[in-house]
């Protein structure tokens, strides 16, 4: 594969390096994606839906063909299991205590009038990001590069729709202008690139905990898929063209899995 010889090439062959290379890559994806948010009025609602059903597709068979499978045949199933059960409690904790609020869903978290609704909506959005990027972390933690890449290319190609919707939804929660709504979707993406590193850090300095480890980044991002996206893009009657983007999601990353993996 040309892109795993470019990217060892690049790297030296440092998992880390590689790692910041892969976060730093699906945060640009993200930042492609809001590029239409600076010369586009409005966005069409179900195009939104049918993005993030597209990005909940890519996930939920990430999640499956990526970090479970391999986790299991790397350590049984049990850490695997484990970890899926302790990914899916952290981003539940992290849910439930952190203020944030959803387009559709509305406040979640510890109730707070000091926090603005813009940056309230920020915050869902950076807890969104980071179970995918510490599953690309632990992707390249892992040491097997093939697999890794092509999770960091389904990370990136469902950041594309993510970051449209984000940029339309800031605008439409009052962002001051269409450069300030472009410029902090941006910058929620990049909350990737260091979960990313802190992924791999923890799996190189200790191999053992990778079948965990994969378990954690997979369940984190299936709760994430369950708890989010979906009741997201299902309140206003547009689950139908959302069960299509995820489909179409989760086809894509399977077709990639097979000519790439």
């Amino acid at each position: 594969m040309r892109l795993e010889e470019l990217l060892l090439e690049l790297s030296g062959s440092n998992p880390l390096t590689m790692s910041v290379i892969g976060g730093l890559a699906i945060s640009l994806f993200n930042a492609v994606g809001a590029l239409p948010v600076l010369v586009i009025k409005n966005m069409p609602q179900k195009a939104s839906y049918v993005g993030l059903g597209f990005a909940a597709g890519v996930m939920l068979a990430a999640s499956f063909t990526s970090l479970i499978k391999p986790g299991i045949e790397l350590g049984g199933v049990i850490p695997v299991l484990i970890g899926i059960a302790l990914g899916a409690a952290s981003v539940s904790l992290a849910d439930s205590v952190i203020p944030h609020l959803h387009a559709v869903i509305g406040r979640e978290g510890v109730l707070t009038e000091r926090l603005r609704a813009i940056w309230l909506f920020v915050i869902a959005i950076t807890l969104h990001n980071m179970p995918e990027g510490l599953a690309v972390g632990v992707g390249f933690g892992s040491g097997n590069i093939r697999e890794a890449i092509v999770l960091m290319l389904a990370i990136g190609l469902q950041n594309v729709p993510e970051g449209l919707s984000v940029g339309f939804a800031l605008l439409s929660q009052g962002s001051k202008s269409r450069l300030y709504a472009y410029l902090v979707s941006v910058l929620s993406g990049f909350v990737e690139l260091p979960l990313s590193t802190l992924g791999t850090l923890a799996v190189i300095s200790a191999k053992g905990t990778l079948p965990y480890a994969m378990g954690f980044a997979a369940g984190a991002m299936i709760f994430v898929i369950s708890d989010e996206i979906v009741p997201e893009t299902h309140r206003l009657g547009h689950e139908r063209v959302a069960t299509y983007g995820l489909i179409a999601g989760f086809m894509l990353m399977l077709y990639l899995d097979v000519i790439l993996g």
